[in-house]
């Protein structure tokens, strides 16, 4: 019987799953890089005094909020080229570059609603004060409804950061060499290897640590905010 638990065999499993989670990791930080600003830009037309902006963009919101995200990732990966509109850089640089695309528009569309939770909010007396007392629009925005907003939506921000550490993991439908696919591969081959099934459960040691930093960070920041209390 062929031991598939030396400790070569180990290391090159080990090794596959680290370069498997740097693409998860990349694709954690790219998300939250473009999706935290882009859903404030969305929040703003979702709250648009010019009807047809909050609607086109309230519609947007809805269909990709109440759509599957892995059809999102399937059909902004495959039907630009087969429609003939454009075509995805070859390899795994166009996949990543595709499942980053679909990740920031879905996660910015839920994030936009969160801020316009959170800015909806803050109480409208406290805005006509700062009107009363001469201020800008923009200064309102940013001395009293900003640092309010933050505080209130760093709770329901942190459920869907955890969420998406979880759903990178949808990245592999397209292929992408995330640590799940690196974790399946061993069932089918790779690296002279096949049969193995614990690899793929050993990727949830990676989600469980990166969901537990997470956290833990995420609960520093909310410390941090409690003054507004």
């Amino acid at each position: 019987m062929i031991d598939f638990f030396t400790s070569n065999t180990f290391l090159t499993v080990v090794a596959a799953l680290n370069t498997g989670f740097l693409k998860t990791l990349q694709l954690f930080f790219i998300t939250l890089i473009g999706a935290l600003p882009l859903g404030l830009i969305i929040s703003f037309g979702s709250m648009s005094r010019f009807f047809p902006l909050r609607w086109l963009t309230r519609t947007v919101v809805w269909v990709v909020r109440g759509t599957p995200l892995v059809l999102q990732i399937i059909t902004l990966f495959y039907v630009p080229g087969m429609e003939k509109l454009f075509n995805w850089p070859s390899g795994e640089g166009g996949r990543m570059m595709a499942v980053c695309v679909a990740f920031v528009i879905n996660y910015a569309c839920y994030f936009s609603e969160i801020y316009r939770g959170g800015i909806q909010g803050v109480p409208k007396g406290q805005r006509e004060a700062g009107q009363v007392l001469g201020m800008t629009r923009i200064q309102i925005f940013r001395h009293i409804t900003l640092l309010q907003m933050i505080k209130r939506i760093v709770p329901p921000m942190s459920n869907e950061i955890i969420t998406l550490v979880k759903d990178t993991s949808l990245a592999r439908v397209i292929a992408l060499q995330e640590v799940i696919w690196m974790g399946e591969s061993f069932m089918k081959g790779n690296s002279g290897i096949a049969g193995l099934t614990w690899p793929l459960f050993f990727t949830a040691v990676y989600y469980l640590v990166f969901s537990g930093v997470v956290t833990l960070l995420l609960g520093k920041l909310e410390q941090k905010l409690a003054f507004f209390q």
